[in-house]
């Protein structure tokens, strides 16, 4: 893997790099060393080693002496505000209270039915290099991917805008986040409650991520459903979970609007 560090629009892993962007180039937090660290270890992990590029000299050197005392940043603190990515236009950057995972109407009824959030190879129960070879995987993912329930900070649209790809098989265009969206089902999680799980690992590209499965008695903090799908989905959700579902309407003018509602409405939840 090669990890690029410079000014981008955001964070994210395409196609073999890592694009990790400072929120305050060229100078680097100790959260965001952190997470480069934990990148790396990940990638070691899975047998692959990684290079570090900038264009700033002064920034590869603060990063490899980071890098080399990992142990005094490894335990770095999340900031409340994770402002890497500032594309949303409430926030500012990413909420760290609450990490979300956003699925489809069709594979929350399966969720229902097992109780559980599963990897995309125990969802699917197809091989892995079938996994891989899929239209769906643009960014070519590798195979060790596929193995991790994953998750979004809490007021994030990726999750939603990756439900609509899918649905459309294409990338979703501005009319497809506006007028025509259509939310996904969102899983809210408490961040300091799911980093206890004992499959979890920190891989410094998501939030987290847990490995094979993830039992939803046991962690959701509450269940989100755009009200339209109430009459589908009401007597599919397991009774131990029904008491956290929230049924919110879509009265919004776009993916960035329905986001802000959403967690709004979570991070009041229970107060």
């Amino acid at each position: 893997m090669i990890v690029i560090i410079g000014d981008f629009e955001c964070t994210e892993v395409w196609d073999g790099v890592f694009y990790k962007k400072l929120s305050n180039y060229p100078f680097i937090s100790d959260w965001e060393a952190r997470t480069i660290i934990e990148f790396i270890e990940y990638e070691k992990k899975y047998g692959r080693e990684c290079t570090i590029e900038c264009e700033n000299m002064n920034v590869l050197k603060v990063l490899h002496e980071k890098i080399l005392n990992k142990d005094n940043y490894i335990d770095a603190s999340r900031p409340k505000l994770i402002t890497e990515c500032t594309a949303c236009p409430y926030r500012k950057g990413c909420e760290t209270e609450f990490v979300c995972h956003t699925t489809s109407i069709e594979n929350a009824i399966k969720i229902f039915d097992s109780g559980k959030l599963f990897s995309a190879i125990n969802a699917k129960k197809i091989p892995v290099e079938q996994l891989i070879q899929e239209k769906r995987n643009a960014a070519n993912d590798p195979a060790d991917y596929f193995e991790y329930v994953m998750f979004s900070w809490g007021n994030c649209q990726a999750g939603d805008r990756l439900v609509m790809e899918r649905k459309l098989g294409r990338f979703p265009n501005e009319k497809d986040l506006s007028e025509d969206f259509n939310p996904g089902i969102r899983f809210y999680f408490k961040y300091d409650e799911l980093i206890s799980h004992p499959d979890v690992i920190f891989e410094g590209v998501l939030p987290m991520k847990v490995k094979d499965e993830l039992v939803l008695k046991d962690w959701l903090y509450v269940l989100v459903i755009p009200a339209d799908f109430k009459h589908l989905l009401e007597d599919l959700i397991p009774l131990e979970l029904l008491e956290k579902v929230l049924f919110i309407d879509n009265d919004c003018v776009d993916i960035w609007d329905w986001s802000e509602k959403v967690y709004t409405i979570v991070e009041n939840y229970g107060k």
